[in-house]
This record gives C-alpha cells, structure tokens and sequence, in this order.
C-alpha cells in the first residue's frame, strides 16, 4: 500500500509551525516575533496566527517581556519513558475542547496495516459517539472516516483494501458499486470534507478531514445524530479551519 501524494488541508501550516518549534528550541532564551521571523522567513501575518495557534495549544509560553519559549507540550516531546502517554493525554484534551466548541462528538482515525482503526475519539452525553453496529473494519466504503482514508491511498492500496472488504450494501444510501466509489474518491477535493449522510448508518451524519503525517494515512472526523444533519456542513468547516493543532500532535 502507497499513499497518494495529496497534501492534508492544514498540512502547510504545520511545516511553518514545525519551523517555528526548531527556531524556539534553538533558543533557549527565548525569541521575539521579530527573531522568529527573522529566523523562521515566515510573513508577519501568517507567523502572528501561528504564534496564537502555539500558545494556546501550550507549544510556547510567552514571556512577560514578549519572547516566545518552549511551552508544556513542547518540553513532553523531550525523551522520557511515558512520552507516549503524556501527548496521547494532550490529543485527548484537543479532541474533548474540539467537541466542546464543534458540538459534535470527534475522532482520530489511522490506516494502520491495511485496517481502518479509531485511535481516539472525544464524546459526551450531548454529543454521543457513533454506534458501531458494524465493524468500522468492514465499513470503509460507507463511513466519511473510512472515504476519508481511502482518498489518501493509491489505485492499488484501494484495490486491496476492498479486495478485503466488499463494498455491502448498510442502508439505502450506501454505494455499493465499485466503479462509482472510486469515481467518488477520485473526485473528492483534498481541501473538502468528506461527508456521510447516513451512509453508515440511519441516524447518523459524519464528515471528515485528511490529516496525513509523513507516510502515515490519517483524518480527524466528527458525527452528529440526524436531527442535528443541518449543521453537518458548518460543523466541517469548523473542523477542517481546528485540524492543524489535531496534525501537529501527530507530527511531532
């Protein structure tokens, strides 16, 4: 299985953070806005949203004086035993204030081995998850996480994948064909959410947004129950414009 080479929508943005992390630990002093650009070669504006990005994901503290230093999620990508605990803790914490601020309950979903697998998710009482009445495994060809997947791999990963998992039919809005699911993915625009109307299942609307790192096939994604169906597309949006700080953890 290769990934196709499509970028993830806040994927930019998060090489010009990563930039901006090597020049802070650089520095352990600290930089002002001036240095950073200097440093970074990053325009003014687009440094300033992303200076706000960091510090309020806790990747930099401001000092009083106006410098920029490593903040409390930069200093856990330092080596330590529960490294991996302690930024699954921190994804864990962006996911729950996405759903807060979405409405929607959200997930973190990987390609992993040639599987579709929920990595973490954020829900509530007034955001209830997805009932996984079948395996998300099995499923791909009809959730907005596994399209969102599929998009992200090549004609042969894809072939492969189905080759696997017949595209069944779930409700009377799943595709069942594979020649118009491939059309489907094939025009699906990397900067679009990839929307599930009750494709998986009656009751319940999806959409989700690539989140590739490096090699690894990614997305971020948000269910809400029918009668919400009215925000779906808002929701997205919304989801799409918070996916850097969701990237970023999985990047670094």
């Amino acid at each position: 299985m290769t990934p196709k080479p499509v970028p993830a929508v806040p994927f930019e943005s998060v090489q010009y953070a990563l930039r901006v992390l090597e020049a802070v630990a650089r520095r352990s002093d600290g930089l002002t806005e001036d240095q950073l650009a200097r440093d970074t070669g990053l325009p003014p504006g687009h440094l300033a949203h992303l200076l706000v990005m960091l510090t309020r994901e806790s990747y930099l503290e401001r000092l009083s004086d106006g410098g920029y230093v490593a903040g409390e999620s930069f200093r856990l990508l330092e080596p330590a035993t529960d490294r991996r605990a302690q930024i699954g803790e921190r994804l864990q914490r962006t996911l729950t204030s996405l759903r807060d601020e979405i409405g929607a309950a959200v997930y973190v979903s990987r390609y992993v081995d040639g599987e579709v697998k929920i990595t973490q998710f954020a829900d509530g009482p007034q955001t209830p998850a997805v009932n996984e009445w079948v395996d998300f495994r099995a499923a791909a060809h009809a959730s907005a996480v596994g399209k969102c997947l599929l998009t992200q791999l090549d004609h042969d990963g894809r072939r492969d994948h189905l080759s696997r998992h017949r595209t069944i039919r779930l409700t009377s809005r799943t595709t069942t064909s594979e020649r118009v699911l491939f059309s489907q993915l094939d025009s699906q625009p990397p900067t679009v959410p990839v929307l599930d109307i009750q494709e998986y299942a009656v009751g319940t609307v999806c959409a989700a947004v690539p989140v590739t790192a490096g090699s690894a096939v990614g997305c971020l994604a948000l269910s809400l129950p029918i009668q919400h169906a009215h925000r779906l597309r808002s929701a997205a949006r919304k989801l799409n414009e918070q996916a850097a700080p969701v990237l970023l953890s999985l990047s670094i």
